[in-house]
């Protein structure tokens, strides 16, 4: 069953690729994406190769410490960062990171992504920070990232790109998209010259929402599991969930 659920992981991380390429959020050898598997130890693409060209048997495994135990290939010139990742959030099973031009430029800018200008973002990735730059390859994109992996989903890399995560790889590709689509609505607003922001009231409804039906709580003993088999499994639809919530407060700000 583990050799089974590792395949299927190694063809999602094919498939996130391939999405990841065609949107263009990456661009010849960069990014890189990893799962947590149901032993602890973390499957990863290959450094140096193009993610929309990857196959199954060029994925890498590692141990929770890093050491590489099996493929043909390295492993991601990044794996630090993912461990670190993994380390302090027991409830995340994916880790994606890409280079969203949009949000990239807000990256290099120096800008974080943190008004309260749309709902559904807020209430899915609350604020997406800016980490300090950090060499890529090196322990200082890992430092640069510690003060904020505990408390966000999804964190831009000064003059770098993004990383987001989650507790399946589809939905932490699916924040890669929401931080890129966020970036390309608030750079709109900026070039119109207007940004109407939501109120500190409607930010506290969105966080409380958040807290209710997007909890990062680990069940106790539970052990990962292939972040591709999770999804399947899920009895909920997030993306229908996030715009229910969404209707019923801007339903109940018109009635104020």
């Amino acid at each position: 069953m583990a050799d089974e659920n590792t395949n299927v992981c190694k063809a999602g991380l094919v498939e996130a690729g391939k999405k990841l390429y065609s949107l263009g959020y990456v661009a010849a050898t960069d990014g890189n994406i990893s799962v947590r598997l149901s032993d602890g130890s973390i499957l990863t693409t290959p450094t140096g190769m193009s993610k929309g060209s990857m196959l199954a048997e060029d994925m890498v495994t590692v141990s929770s410490e890093g050491k590489k135990l099996s493929g043909g290939r390295e492993p991601s010139s990044e794996i630090a960062m993912h461990l670190l990742i993994y380390r302090k959030r027991p409830d995340i099973n994916a880790v994606v990171h890409a280079h969203p031009p949009t949000a990239t430029g807000y990256a290099a800018a120096g800008i974080p992504l943190t008004k309260p200008l749309i709902s559904e973002v807020v209430l899915t990735l609350g604020t997406i920070p800016l980490a300090p730059y950090g060499t890529p390859g090196t322990l200082e994109v890992t430092r640069s990232l510690e003060d904020f992996v505990a408390t966000h989903d999804a964190v831009l890399m000064a003059n770098h790109g993004a990383v987001t995560f989650a507790e399946t790889l589809e939905k932490a590709v699916w924040k890669m998209e929401t931080v890129e689509h966020f970036a390309k609505i608030s750079l709109i607003t900026e070039v119109l010259g207007k940004q109407s922001l939501l109120t500190s009231s409607d930010v506290q409804k969105l966080h409380t929402a958040r807290e209710k039906y997007f909890s990062r709580a680990c069940p106790s003993g539970r052990s990962p599991v292939c972040p591709i088999a999770a999804a399947e499994q899920a009895e909920i639809n997030t993306r229908e969930l996030v715009e229910a919530i969404v209707r019923e407060i801007l339903r109940a700000r018109a009635l104020k």
